[in-house]
């Protein structure tokens, strides 16, 4: 199992999200698929956003980053509904 860290923000110039921890974490279980081997998810509400490790089943760290990428490019449209934007910690 490999982990992958993202943080999510406020989009620049927005309001302030109202979103909590455990709407992040279902939407991320929502729109994972098999293949991005998701096991487990931790989301952490901080004053910047919401810091997210994403644990998966990989393996390589290469490979566990290629499907975070894709796992957090799906993401983007709800995120974005939400008031977030986020991006991969690498």
């Amino acid at each position: 199992m490999r982990m992958v860290s993202a943080r999510l923000t406020g989009r620049p110039g927005a309001e302030p999200p109202l979103v909590g921890a455990g709407l992040i974490h279902d939407l991320l279980w929502a729109h994972a698929s098999p293949a991005d081997g998701l096991e487990h998810i931790r989301v952490r509400s901080l004053p910047h956003g919401m810091d997210v490790v994403l644990f998966l089943a990989a393996g390589s760290d290469e490979a566990a980053l290629r499907s975070a990428d894709v796992l957090m490019e799906r993401f983007r449209g709800p995120l974005s509904r939400h008031g977030l934007t986020g991006h991969i910690v690498r």
